[in-house]
């Protein structure tokens, strides 16, 4: 068995990863409520811009958070296609699941409907990037704690949506988010409990593009979108302050 270490550069990748996820629920959660208090087209965009800002501060952590991990014995590359396509299935699922809450008219039905789907684009995204990974060896995992870190996406995803219909205060909405980001941080680590890794000494080159090459710009380009859009979110007028109030009319004066 590989030793596997969670956590090369100590506490920075878990406390970096930490923010990232927060940061991320916390835009979402910010621009669903802009949407509910929106209509047409204009709910429609702060539910995309809602979508992307979960899907990439969920992936942002789970790849800072690979940044850490490593394998004795062993080299560790990332496969390119996969990767990527693990960030378009976070962002397909939990846009489906945002949608569904947005526009869906039996509320509690929608939440769960919205939960369970982005919970398992959640659970979705991180098993295959996962399987992106590329090492000297043969990586099983334990079903049980595979369950349970579905478990914990789905009921994260759900907990997420329920506080983007119900909290509307900018305070009530920070709180919601280091939840969510403990939640989101919670299931990546089970998720990471249950690999484990026999490792089979070669010399060959393994294929795929190191953390350094491929994973940390790619994070730091979705980094900084989310910070930007949060910027943006928060400079931009709610409902109530874009609607101007309209211009009191003098009494007409009438001659005697």
């Amino acid at each position: 068995m590989g030793h596997m270490d969670h956590a090369t550069f100590g506490w920075l990748t878990p406390v970096l990863s930490y923010a990232m996820a927060c940061t991320g629920a916390a835009l979402g959660l910010r621009c669903t409520v802009r949407a509910l208090g929106a209509t047409g087209r204009s709910r429609r965009n702060w539910l995309l811009t809602a979508a992307s800002a979960i899907a990439t501060g969920i992936w942002t952590m789970h790849f800072v958070a690979m940044l850490g991990f490593g394998v004795s014995g062993t080299d560790i590359r990332y496969d390119v296609p996969l990767t990527l396509a693990s960030l378009l299935v976070a962002m397909i699922m939990v846009c489906a699941g945002v949608f569904a809450v947005g526009y869906g008219r039996d509320r509690t039905r929608a939440l769960l409907l919205g939960g369970v789907t982005t919970g398992l684009g959640v659970a979705s995204m991180h098993y295959l990037g996962m399987a992106a990974v590329q090492l000297h060896g043969d990586v099983s995992y334990d079903p049980a704690l595979v369950v349970l870190s579905v478990l914990i996406a789905v009921i994260a995803a759900t907990a997420a949506l329920w506080a983007g219909l119900n909290i509307k205060s900018p305070l009530a909405v920070t709180a919601a988010s280091l939840i969510m980001g403990a939640a989101v941080s919670s299931m990546h680590y089970t998720g990471m409990l249950a690999v484990s890794v026999r490792v089979t000494p070669s010399g060959q080159t393994l294929p795929g593009a190191t953390a350094m090459q491929f994973i940390f710009p790619l994070a730091v380009g979705l980094g900084s979108y989310l910070f930007l859009t949060s910027a943006f979110v928060a400079l931009s007028p709610t409902t109530g302050e874009g609607e101007a109030p309209a211009p009191a009319q003098r009494p007409v004066e009438t001659a005697p």
